[in-house]
């Protein structure tokens, strides 16, 4: 008899032992995960218009309960960040033409989430006064331009197009090669002056709300046709932060929305104080975002 009740006390034992241990093992939702680590790091090229879409982004993750880490850095790098891990994701990414070189080297070890925006384009752009139309009739008026086309970054996609560009139509001009803010100054000095410049230019831009412009037709197609620009992210992403891929899917909004936030900045406004305008002004597109609507 107490032979027994020793082996029922000792079996007794190893049943709460072992009840113990799975409810440690799977607390009290029953064996899901924990919560995937609440931070995320976005990479972005300086380009007005991805200053103004990664920092309403930024805010929009923050307002989900995230910690957010941006980092600016041309688009080499960032291609060469993403692939490598450095980045969780992006959203500056131009395509099909603008950024097909880094993807055609880097896509493979990068995850495409989809389209952020749709209907951007690049080219070479000038004041609505100007009387030519095509990039075929440059050197016709090459003293008007002083031969310089007024670019933005080393490296940028923009300017292997417009290097394709000039080849391509045989142009005898010369390429300048500045930043995004440069390049801007440049067009406002030759507008205000109302004299003739030609620049690299791409849609969405807040140059095009604040003056009269227009792209020079482009026949031979050397900045390709309308371009979306889309949301990117490393490799394992979506496994390890399922919340946040999530909202990086769900994220997309318009020309128009991108261009208000620009001008905003552009007209002196500070750009987390632009973001947050807009962010507070489209708060039910933001709780779509991040998955409260």
């Amino acid at each position: 008899m107490k032979r027994k009740n020793l082996l029922g006390t000792v079996l007794l034992g190893i049943v709460a032992v072992c009840f113990v241990l799975t409810a440690g093992c799977t607390g009290s939702d029953g064996g899901a995960s924990p919560s995937e680590d609440k931070s995320i790091s976005i990479g972005y090229v300086l380009w007005d218009s991805e200053i103004s879409s990664t920092n309403v982004l930024k805010q929009a993750f923050e307002g989900a309960g995230y910690t957010v880490e941006i980092t600016a850095v041309d688009a080499a790098p960032l291609y060469q960040g993403l692939a490598a891990g450095n980045f969780d994701c992006t959203v500056s990414s131009w395509l099909p033409a603008t950024h097909k070189t880094y993807m055609e080297t880097y896509g493979d070890s990068i995850v495409m989430v989809g389209k952020n925006l749709e209907g951007a384009k690049i080219g070479l752009v000038v004041p609505a006064y100007v009387t030519i139309d095509s990039i075929e009739q440059l050197n016709s008026v090459s003293e008007q331009f002083d031969g310089t086309i007024v670019g933005i970054e080393p490296g940028a996609g923009i300017m292997s197009a417009t290097e394709t560009a000039i080849a391509d139509y045989g142009l005898d001009y010369e390429l300048i090669y500045s930043s995004s803010a440069g390049m801007a100054s440049a067009l406002r000095k030759a507008i205000n002056e109302e004299k003739w410049v030609v620049v690299t230019g791409w849609t969405p831009h807040w140059m095009f709300a604040r003056w009269d412009l227009k792209y020079l037709d482009d026949p031979k197609g050397a900045y390709g046709g309308e371009e979306y620009i889309a949301t990117l992210a490393r490799a394992g992403l979506e496994q390890d932060k399922p919340e946040a891929y999530a909202i990086l899917e769900r994220f997309h909004w318009t020309t128009a929305d991108m261009e208000s936030v620009m001008l905003d900045i552009e007209n002196g406004t500070p750009v987390d104080d632009a973001a947050k305008r807009w962010v507070d002004e489209h708060q039910d597109q933001v709780d779509a975002w991040i998955g409260k609507a």
